[in-house]
């Protein structure tokens, strides 16, 4: 497994593993870094940035080998000033203090390296203006939760600082209600599964999480099995806890990890499901709930799956 060392806030230390022997620097990089993108590997390297046991790379092809300390030279953070973009959403609600989006896979939330455009918040801001929080800051505004690129679903969004305060109180007493339909690797025998395993910082990859790891904060994921394919369990995860990358962190840690999971499902995996090409993890956020910020109403809401998650359950279920 590929390991990380020490780092800086603006140096990332990763040492290959034997699996990645032969790898592209690039594709190993875009592999075992949560937060760069393959492309953005590409432009760092072709800008002198990345270095192979001492020695700087100019070129995306370099293999590495057992062994190789890469160290990765983050540029200064660019500009914050986040461009609103007319980039199409899907609104589930609104009104004058929360905003329930239903994120698409392969949409990144907040602008970061290599994803300063094309993110959801670059949308919001086109479509709300002004009329978003500042509490999370230029980078986030209005941003109270996220979820990964590649997984779907709903999010909830405060148009104003109550609104924030609010949503975020609700989450830090675990009373928003998240539920996630997920599609896992094996069978699953038990029916329901609590897994109350506390989630951190993984010490051997920075960009990952794990049980136990650096930091860790209790976590727990309620799981239901939904429908059993042999190879494969369809599951309702329903958090309790919000960490990052939780219920892929705890199906891994149960040794069922997600469908398509690159980070932390088996490596090297197809990029197929059921015969359906898949790119990332099929996790997908379909129920939301929370106590509105002014009327104090309980509201819920849901969202399908997507065409590519629907598409592959149907091939499952053709057997």
């Amino acid at each position: 497994m590929t390991q990380s060392n020490p780092s800086t806030d603006n140096t990332i230390v990763l040492t290959a593993a034997a699996e990645d022997a032969g790898c592209r620097l690039d594709a190993f990089i875009g592999y075992n870094t949560d937060e760069l993108s393959r492309s953005y590997a590409v432009r760092l390297i072709e800008k002198g940035r990345i270095s192979i046991n001492g020695r700087t790379v100019t070129s995306k092809k370099q293999a590495v080998a057992s062994g190789d300390e890469i160290v990765i030279d983050m540029p200064e953070p660019e500009s914050l000033d986040i461009t609103p973009e007319n980039i199409p959403l899907e609104i589930v609600y609104e009104d004058g203090d929360v905003l329930v989006v239903n994120k698409p896979r392969g949409m990144v939330v907040h602008p970061g390296p290599g994803n300063w455009s094309g993110t959801l918040v670059n949308a919001v801001m086109y479509h709300c203006g002004d009329s978003l929080s500042t509490i999370n800051g230029v980078i986030r505004p209005g941003i109270v939760h996220r979820i990964d690129k590649d997984t779907s679903g709903l999010l909830m969004i405060a148009k104003n600082d109550h609104a924030h305060e609010s949503l975020a109180d609700q989450l830090r007493v675990h009373s928003v209600t998240r539920e996630y339909t997920a599609l896992c690797l094996d069978n699953i025998s038990s029916d329901e599964i609590t897994i109350d395993a506390p989630v951190g910082r993984d010490d051997r990859n920075r960009m990952r999480r794990a049980v136990y790891g650096s930091g860790s904060r209790d976590a727990v994921t309620h799981i239901k099995v939904l429908e059993r394919f042999g190879r494969y369990t369809l599951v309702r995860a329903r958090l309790e806890t919000g960490r990052t990358h939780q219920i892929r962190v705890h199906m891994a840690y149960i040794h069922h990890p997600l469908a398509g999971d690159e980070l932390y499902g088996p490596r090297r995996q197809t990029g197929t499901v059921a015969g359906a090409k898949v790119s990332g993890q099929l996790l997908h956020a379909g129920t939301l709930g929370f106590i509105h910020p002014s009327t104090g109403e309980y509201m819920e809401f849901h969202s399908e799956l997507p065409e590519i998650f629907e598409k592959v359950l149907s091939s499952l279920r053709k057997g």
